[in-house]
């Protein structure tokens, strides 16, 4: 694993601290790294939905649309155990 040192200006360290001692974090390092692998799923999230708004639509977004996808979204739930809506 690489080191990375980072400055901070006080109020900054004060705040990772705290979100180090809160939030169940054993190192400011593990809070970092934390931190980047939510901003790398933003990311992706984001350029799966600039894909998907470039994309060509498959139909109408009706209430029958939602009603099937909803219906997929409990199929899929149950058969990974998680439940329906």
């Amino acid at each position: 694993m690489s080191t990375m040192n980072v400055s901070l200006p006080e109020t900054m360290k004060s705040f990772v601290d705290a979100q180090v001692a809160e939030g169940g974090y054993g190192t400011s390092s593990e809070y970092v790294r934390e931190l980047i692998r939510k901003d790398q799923q933003r990311l992706a999230l984001r350029h799966l939905l600039l894909q998907g708004g470039l994309s060509a639509t498959s139909g109408r977004a009706d209430p029958t649309y939602f009603d099937g996808l909803r219906k997929r979204v409990r199929d899929t739930g149950t058969k990974a155990g998680a439940g329906g809506w």
